[in-house]
């Protein structure tokens, strides 16, 4: 098995059997925020384009990137689909040119060819919301597990397909905490130094759980190349950033776990695979290689000044800002709120979206968008009036999907962080909202089954995203941290600290030591 990479997710792999390229992206993305670092524009996207399959992992657009796919990808590849709740990937690849798709059953390996395919789709709220998965492959000799952004929660399941040779997975920050958050400085540096040691624990402990021959810390970080941005590229100026870059990585990763062989995988890097073997070679020398990581900020300015020309498209593809921008959003959303019980059951009140100049409302309670009349609202988003005119005109659903990885709003919010707000504007359709509400439905009918765990018998399920916290779950001083997404329960009064309305069921299984003065 050969393994080039392609830059961020993006793998090109070739068996025997038939190549596969994975989540390809070169052309910038989210509003253009998101570049791939290290650059990859000057890989030869004709020769990676003739493949046999494609795989797309989900559909943000830093994996989906539709200008490359449609302009180089041959459109005699098959797609492998995950087994998603829509079909809006199905319908997104058709609508390029993509004709063959091999629509697989999450978890189910099933054979092509002489190669063994399986694909683990996640499908709660987090998760993109209708999606994210993961990519395994066997040729006979050598298996692979491409898992990117997927944050699976069965990894024995994923075992079962076959002791993993070589494992590909992200390890950096995707997200936009605590960067666009209202906060004193020192406050979002340590919330941005635990962020990034967060990050760091789950993929160390997904390298744990899934054992491989090999590691190649992969899907991200992205760059910045926007000068109102350029200082959130890796820790930020003064550690208020949280992308990791993929050398800082595995310089912690050979302290904390030496005995694991882990690699650095950059555009054009080339992993020859024989099962437990494995040779890499880059196509840049290791002076070329240093220069990009030791010298990182001047590597950016360079890159900066040749992506001016695709900043300036970018911003020139923005829509005006119709007059009717209210009527609009009133038209497109309070359908969907009077659909959304459990989503406004969870946010309780109004949330604050200031367009520019001028502030709405979105009502969850009276389900309702209208003018804000000065009301104190718990939370706030605030943007450019044409980005928000642009979503409008693009219909964009997932708003996750274009303004909040973009980066370009700013946020502030009285007391926990509710993700209730969030999954509403990536749920922007009937569909997503149906999806969701029912997805929410099933989650409230509980969890009877507990675990032990440091002298507490808790339920086995996270109640975020139904995390094994056997596996992903720690205690210290009474309190529960799940790895998976760093949610914390106090064990004591079962509140959950990161979020509101997530209430864990735990009791002592010890006798709590009585505290004296």
């Amino acid at each position: 098995m050969r393994v080039t990479g392609v830059g961020h997710a993006g793998l090109f792999i070739e068996t025997h059997a038939g190549s596969v390229l994975c989540d390809p992206w070169v052309n910038p993305a989210f509003f253009g925020s998101w570049f791939p670092f290290p650059d990859n524009s000057d890989l030869d996207w004709e020769t990676l384009g003739k493949v046999d399959y494609l795989y797309v992992s989900h559909l943000h657009r830093d994996h989906f990137d539709a200008e490359l796919l449609a302009r180089f990808v041959s459109k005699d590849a098959t797609v492998l689909l995950p087994d998603f709740p829509t079909d809006e990937l199905e319908q997104a690849l058709a609508a390029l040119g993509f004709t063959r798709f091999v629509r697989t059953q999450s978890g189910i390996p099933l054979v092509r060819y002489g190669l063994r395919i399986m694909i683990t789709s996640l499908t709660g709220p987090g998760d993109g919301p209708i999606g994210d998965s993961a990519l395994s492959l066997d040729d006979g000799r050598t298996t692979l597990l491409n898992q990117n952004d997927a944050h699976p929660l069965d990894i024995e399941r994923l075992r079962e397909f076959g002791a993993v040779n070589a494992y590909f997975t992200q390890f950096s920050g995707a997200i936009w905490w605590p960067m666009v958050y209202e906060l004193p400085p020192a406050a979002k540096k340590e919330f941005a130094r635990r962020k990034r040691e967060g990050q760091s624990d789950r993929a160390v402990r997904y390298i744990d759980a899934v054992d491989a021959s090999h590691v190649f810390p992969t899907a991200g970080p992205p760059c910045f190349l926007d000068d109102e941005l350029f200082d959130l590229n890796g820790h930020g100026v003064d550690g208020e950033s949280i992308f990791t870059d993929q050398v800082e990585f595995l310089a912690e990763l050979a302290q904390r776990r030496p005995q694991v062989s882990a690699h650095l995988l950059l555009p054009g890097s080339v992993a020859e695979l024989d099962g437990a073997d494995c040779r890499l070679s880059h196509r840049s020398s290791d002076d070329v290689v240093r220069r990009i990581f030791a010298e990182k900020r001047k590597y950016l300015r360079e890159y900066q000044r040749r992506a001016q020309p695709a900043l300036r498209c970018e911003r020139q593809s923005r829509a005006p800002v119709p007059g009717d921008l209210l009527e609009q959003l009133k038209a497109w959303w309070e359908p969907l709120l009077q659909r959304a019980d459990n989503i406004c059951a969870g946010v309780a009140g109004p949330v604050r979206l200031d367009i520019g100049e001028r502030s709405i409302v979105v009502d969850f309670t009276a389900r309702e968008v209208r003018e804000c009349a000065g009301e104190v609202c718990r939370y706030r988003l605030s943007t450019s009036a044409d980005l928000v005119a642009t979503n409008v005109a693009r219909r964009e659903v997932d708003w996750s999907n274009s303004l909040f990885l973009s980066l370009r709003f700013r946020a502030s919010r009285v007391g926990q962080y509710n993700e209730y707000v969030y999954t509403f504007f990536k749920c922007l359709s009937e569909e997503r909202i149906d999806y969701v509400e029912n997805w929410y439905d099933q989650q409230n009918d509980g969890d009877v089954h507990d675990i032990e765990l440091d002298g507490w018998t808790v339920q086995r399920r996270c109640p975020h995203l139904n995390a094994d916290l056997g596996r992903f779950g720690r205690v210290e001083d009474g309190v529960l941290t799940c790895a998976l997404h760093g949610w914390r329960f106090d064990l004591t009064s079962g509140r959950c600290l990161t979020s509101g309305g997530h209430e864990i069921r735990a009791t002592p299984t010890q006798a709590i030591p009585t505290q004296h003065a």
